[in-house]
């Protein structure tokens, strides 16, 4: 069987003979904010087609993309031999069963089976003019069409998505103190920053935005512009280490002055220099020069959990003192 094919869980079976309501709800997207109900023993074909019962328009999308289907117990979906694919939870799938909470990319619309009002009305139109509605309420109020807040897709789900997806463009992230961009071509991740900070690297830069839990984010369209600094990652590349990076630096930093914090070279300085290896006189050099916990950090070429062990230890020898 492909890998594609295999069942990930379905909707737990509910006591008595009534079954539960679902809705697949758009997360992001041009129909961000609208819901589909999904009625037992009702198939729901997805596609460009405006004869479906849920019509997406927009040119990713096939003429008739993907069927899903509530039978039993079980809510499933199936690629109809699409050009674009169908994925769920940010594989791409030929069938899979679906389980509430479950993440679909179609086209540029990411969909997300949620549990619905068992009193909603029986199949009909009116889902499919929802939908249009939301459409045409958000081209009056924005342009983006690819959009959604991290609080539902959070950002290493969005970039599994965007990865497996081969999109291209620039993944703008917005929270309230800071605007991250990671620059996609093809799913791989060649550029990024962080409030264009051109002393932050590409990479430390994306290590930085996957702690980022709350905001918004945005997909614009492709930069044409080359960069001094391009990296060609895999998106699995940047979470698998990315992750492993964050979990360890998450343990480092409980023994480091807050980001902010100002430090220095104790006073008086009675540690021998000769005891330090070149990467912690590097370090102990920046502290020097920046005096600050952030600035040593951003300017280090190092991953920031090799310099954050550096300056722990050197704060605890006693070559660096908070200010």
């Amino acid at each position: 069987m492909d890998a594609s094919q295999k069942l990930t869980g379905a909707p737990p079976a509910p006591p008595g003979s009534s079954r539960r309501a679902y809705a697949l709800r758009f997360i992001s997207g041009k129909y961000q904010g609208g819901e589909f109900p999904i009625y037992p023993e009702k198939p729901i074909v997805v596609g460009r087609s405006s004869d479906l019962d849920m019509v997406l328009v927009e040119d990713m999308v096939s003429r008739r993309h993907a069927k899903i289907a509530y039978s039993g117990d079980a809510i499933t979906i199936e690629d109809l031999g699409s050009t674009n694919g169908t994925f769920v939870n940010g594989e791409k799938v030929k069938k899979a069963r679906l389980k509430e909470g479950d993440r679909v990319l179609i086209g540029t619309s990411i969909l997300k089976l949620v549990s619905a009002d068992q009193s909603a009305p029986g199949p009909g139109v009116d889902a499919k003019q929802n939908l249009e509605n939301v459409a045409a309420a958000r081209r009056t109020s924005q342009v983006r069409t690819m959009s959604g807040s991290l609080q539902e897709v959070p950002l290493p789900d969005l970039l599994q998505l965007f990865g497996t997806s081969k999109k291209n463009g620039i993944l703008v992230l917005r929270t309230e103190d800071d605007v991250g961009r990671i620059y996609l071509r093809k799913g791989n991740i060649y550029f990024a920053t962080i409030n264009d900070a051109e002393d932050v690297s590409p990479v430390k830069a994306c290590y930085r935005m996957l702690t980022w839990e709350n905001g918004s984010f945005d997909l614009d369209p492709p930069d044409e512009r080359s960069f001094p600094e391009e990296v060609d990652l895999t998106v699995a590349e940047v979470l698998m280490e990315g992750m492993r990076q964050l979990d360890e630096f998450n343990r480092v930093k409980e023994g480091l002055p807050a980001l902010n914090a100002k430090i220095g070279l104790a006073q008086p300085l009675i540690p021998p220099l000769r005891d330090l290896s070149p990467d912690e006189i590097d370090v102990l050099q920046m502290v020097h020069n920046y005096g600050s916990v952030a600035q040593v950090l951003n300017k280090s070429l190092a991953p920031d959990l090799q310099t954050a062990t550096i300056l722990q230890k050197l704060i605890k020898a006693h070559y660096v003192e908070p200010r």
